[in-house]
């Protein structure tokens, strides 16, 4: 059985998190999944500590390490399980009926990738446990999970309510392509008005594949209003998106190599940077 994994680390976004998968959970009648992982913390016990101390103290001082090693893995274990405890208890109330907690040790992209299979949908947030709310940037997972994971993933940037409406980011490429099968094929957001959105020069081509990708849309269902603006990417969404109050915002995600985004940029970054509503990411 699929299922939604909602990721929970204990930060200020892991409630809003909860409430989009559950939302999600209930659109698409999957059970939901809240996993926290135990990642391995970043202090060593095992540096050199001799040169100006003397063996004897080195060893004593690692002794000392080690044991506050171990009372500190054992708080981060009880504290994931009470932030479990309270997402699940949040789930529950918020409407969920099939809830697993599931408490992890090691990297959470890994964690991801094995129970992957059994994944449809991923939910995170998008700054972790170290960042402000008003940070402007991401949290050191999100490009990874976006570049690793085939899963749809939805990224929540701040309280989480039920969108009206979404907005398809569309440039008539791969990417997109698949964005917008994996939209026509899910129930999560259809009986949402779509507007789907296309930015640069109006050509028959282009014309053309946004009138396809509207009529794969229509055929599932969905109400769609399109449209081709000038301009670059992001500034054109950004603007749409406010004109039109947009609460919810779907992507195909890195569409380019690694290299050429390192000269040019990637406009799925920025846009996890800047944007106010959810994001949700196909790849």
């Amino acid at each position: 059985m699929t299922n939604i994994i909602a990721c929970i680390d204990g930060s200020a976004l892991s409630e809003y998190v909860t409430t989009a998968s559950v939302w999600a959970a209930k659109q698409m009648g999957c059970s939901l999944t809240l996993l926290h992982s135990l990642e391995k913390d970043a202090v060593r016990t095992d540096d050199d500590l001799s040169g100006s101390i003397g063996f004897g103290s080195r060893e004593h001082l690692l002794d000392e390490l080690v044991a506050l090693d171990e009372k500190r893995a054992k708080l981060a274990l009880e504290h994931g399980k009470i932030v479990l405890e309270n997402a699940r208890a949040f789930a529950n109330k918020a409407g969920a009926k099939l809830v697993e907690e599931l408490q992890r040790h090691g990297d959470l992209v890994e964690n991801l990738l094995d129970l992957e299979e059994e994944t449809t949908l991923v939910v995170i947030g998008r700054l972790g446990i170290s960042h402000t709310m008003d940070a402007h940037t991401v949290g050191s997972h999100i490009e990874r999970v976006a570049r690793t994971l085939h899963k749809p993933i939805l990224i929540s940037v701040g309280k989480f309510t039920t969108p009206k409406n979404f907005m398809i980011a569309y440039d008539g490429r791969e990417a997109a392509d698949n964005a917008i099968a994996r939209i026509a094929q899910s129930p999560l957001l259809i009986g949402l008005p779509c507007h789907l959105v296309m930015a640069g020069d109006d050509t028959p081509e282009r014309r053309a594949k946004l009138e396809e990708a509207q009529t794969i849309l229509e055929e599932e269902g969905f109400e769609v209003i399109s449209s081709i603006r000038p301009g670059k990417i992001y500034p054109v969404l950004t603007q749409y998106r406010e004109e039109n109050k947009i609460e919810l915002m779907a992507m195909g995600a890195y569409a380019h190599s690694k290299v050429r985004q390192f000269f040019v940029g990637s406009n799925t970054t920025k846009m996890i940077i800047e944007s106010d509503i959810p994001l949700l990411i196909l790849r």
